[in-house]
């Protein structure tokens, strides 16, 4: 393939999930070596043969997963290889004024001192960003930046992006959501299968034009769904209080409710007490107070593992850190919640047969792109391995999902089938729980829309009623 990007200009990468963007990308900033052709950075022919050749041409690279050491703080992962130094000893306090000064500079804001491990998806980041510029980057390659951002962090973004390029940079913007490229793009480049398909403008092409040059066929780019028909109460919480790390009340006395059959979906702006949420439904964080309900029956006091088996279904937030082991193979992680049950295991004998008829059932439903189920996940884009933690979920036909950030970078195609999924599961009765940044997706998704602020749920809306203003305002605390 070729691409040619010029300065002063943001140039979209656009594409399925295992299109090639990010690893046409690792080629540029050195990550990968190319089995053939040839690169050229500013006029000149370039051998780039490691991140550090990229870095020293002036390449800078923001990863999807990223590439940070949790037990270092802040500003000790954004020095790391450039530290400043006094008399041999580095300078930590001077690295962390450095870094403090940047986030003022580029409106991220970043303590310094914190740790990465005590950080926010959203916040770490936004540590990304800042390291790549503290590096001097004249080419910022952006590999789904805004995949873990809040609508607020994203209008933040682009405005960084904005003054990079006003300065004489150039910005590789690598993303799925056709959104962003209309908003930000002055070129792009659509990618199917390793291939360029096209190369235009946002002026040029309409929002279904993209997506229809992405998948290779028309995309639906809204949720068609049939009025909900709900049934009898799936889940309840009642008076439920949940404490974050630091010891300070995240959930605040929710009371909610999802019934069989359907979606109700909980809006907010990420931080205000979803994940506390979602941890204490699943057992993986203690109750302060309250109690949950499933099918009417008390699980405050079960393991996960044993409301896992009770019907309970989670889709995580993040999937490196809780949706998939990295090293296990495809198959493995599709059988992760009942490895030791039949008919995957016998009397603690695993049925390897067994696991892989499954796996390729799933693989081949979920439209999963693998060679072949035996394959390590960590070698899947990010998108595939996103729809292995939904195939696993639903293929355990759960009575209740929670689905927290359910398409989390994600291509247009995946998010439609994703989409449609859990709409055919909920027309068949499953009740579903939806925490999503994407407040379109909540909008578009949900039956019942929960909007949580600093806590509490302010208001509970019929999805008929839910208008993005009215919704957004309440996000936003207004009464």
């Amino acid at each position: 393939m070729d691409l040619d990007v010029s300065w002063r200009q943001v140039h979209a990468l656009l594409g399925e999930n295992g299109a090639g963007k990010s690893t046409l990308m690792n080629v540029v900033y050195g990550l990968l070596r190319p089995d053939a052709g040839e690169i050229s950075f500013d006029g000149q022919r370039v051998e780039i043969r490691s991140p550090l050749d990229a870095i020293r041409l002036g390449i800078g690279m923001v990863h999807q997963h990223f590439m940070l050491i949790p037990p270092l703080t802040v500003a000790e992962n954004i020095v790391l290889g450039h530290e400043i130094a006094n008399r041999g000893v580095i300078d930590l306090a001077g690295a962390s004024s450095r870094v403090h000064e940047l986030s003022q500079r580029f409106g991220l804001d970043v303590n310094p001192r914190e740790r990465i491990a005590d950080l926010s998806v959203g916040t770490q980041q936004r540590v990304e960003i800042l390291k790549a510029l503290y590096r001097g980057a004249r080419l910022l390659i952006l590999d789904e930046p805004t995949a873990v951002l809040t609508p607020q962090e994203i209008d933040g973004l682009f405005a960084i992006v904005r003054a990079l390029v006003a300065e004489g940079n150039a910005v590789i913007f690598i993303t799925h959501k056709l959104a962003e490229v209309a908003q930000i793009a002055d070129v792009i480049t659509v990618m199917r299968r390793g291939q360029v398909v096209a190369t235009t403008t946002p002026k040029e092409s309409s929002s279904a034009d993209l997506a229809r040059m992405m998948v290779g066929r028309p995309v639906l780019l809204r949720v068609e769904k049939k009025p909900a028909e709900p049934g009898a109460r799936s889940l309840a919480v009642e008076d439920l209080v949940v404490l974050d790390d630091r010891r300070h009340v995240a959930v605040d006395k929710v009371n909610l409710e999802v019934r069989a059959g359907e979606i109700v979906g909980i809006a907010g702006v990420e931080g205000n007490g979803q994940n506390e949420l979602v941890e204490a439904i699943m057992g993986l964080r203690p109750m302060k107070g309250g109690r949950v309900l499933l099918e009417g029956h008390e699980i405050g006091r079960a393991t996960t593992r044993s409301r896992l088996h009770r019907g309970l279904g989670l889709i995580p937030p993040d999937r490196h850190r809780m949706g998939v082991v990295l090293e296990l193979s495809v198959a493995d992680n599709l059988v992760l919640d009942d490895y030791d049950r039949p008919p995957f295991a016998r009397w603690l004998v695993r049925q390897f047969s067994a696991i892989r008829e499954y796996a390729e059932r799933l693989i081949k439903t979920f439209d999963i792109r693998v060679q072949n189920p035996e394959q390590p996940v960590s070698s899947l884009s990010g998108g595939n391995q996103q729809k292995l933690v939904v195939a696993r979920q639903l293929g355990t036909l759960p009575k209740v999902l929670i689905a927290s950030q359910p398409t989390r970078g994600v291509d247009v195609g995946s998010i439609e089938f994703i989409h449609r999924q859990i709409v055919s599961e909920r027309d068949r009765g499953l009740a579903v729980l939806l925490v999503s940044s994407e407040l379109d997706e909540v909008l578009s998704l949900a039956d019942r829309v929960a909007v949580i602020y600093r806590g509490h749920i302010v208001a509970v809306i019929d999805a008929k009623d839910a208008d993005r203003e009215r919704v957004g305002l309440l996000m936003a605390g207004a009464a």
